[in-house]
């Protein structure tokens, strides 16, 4: 089974830099009246990067505060609160 999944993992990736490859023209992007002109694999890879540290940190939170919610009180927690 990790053969398969090595082989998919390398297809993948395979595809990637094949696409990385094909598409090294430059883009301009425009961030707070400020002009970055990098190339697109770049581009893509930063936006993917940011995206997966917002989803982390989303999942992270969200993770704290339900485990928060249903963790059981202390005896006398209530009382102390108020």
């Amino acid at each position: 089974m990790r053969t398969i999944y090595f082989l998919f993992l390398l297809a993948f990736a395979g595809a990637a830099a094949l696409l990385a490859y094909e598409n090294q023209q430059d883009v301009t992007v425009t961030i707070f009246n400020s002009n970055v002109t990098t190339s697109i694999p770049i581009l893509v890879g930063l936006t993917y990067l940011a995206g997966m540290l917002s989803g982390w940190t989303l999942v992270g939170i969200l993770r704290r505060s339900l485990h928060r919610v249903l963790e059981k009180p202390l005896p006398g927690e209530y009382a102390r609160s108020r």
